[in-house]
């Protein structure tokens, strides 16, 4: 789905090589529907720097973490068809440490 890849790509660019590793997986997803999508439809999520923090929370915390990113699709118009919610659960691997190189 466009809606998860536009979130989970800026998780993967925070996630990738760290060490202890961090696993990401999808909880929940929420969608509303504002216009049929015909043709091309591109999403897009601006939660980068709140996704970051998040995992970064995640390193210095015992428990997982959880993120309800957005993401916007909108048609070759520029019109907005959906809006999707992703909700992403981060929690750091310790048993896995030293296995990847970490990656600031």
């Amino acid at each position: 789905m466009a809606a998860e890849m536009s979130t989970g790509s800026l998780a993967m660019t925070h996630t990738y090589q760290h060490d202890p590793p961090v696993s990401m997986l999808v909880v929940k997803m929420e969608a509303n529907y504002f216009k049929k999508a015909t043709g091309l439809t591109y999403f897009s999520c601006t939660d980068g720097d709140t996704i970051r923090q998040t995992i970064e929370r995640a390193f210095t915390s015992s428990q997982g973490e959880t993120f309800r990113a957005r993401s916007i699709g909108r048609n070759e118009a520029g019109e907005e068809v959906a809006e999707v919610f992703i909700t992403w659960s981060f929690k750091v691997n310790p048993s896995r440490q030293g296995k990847f190189l970490r990656h600031r």
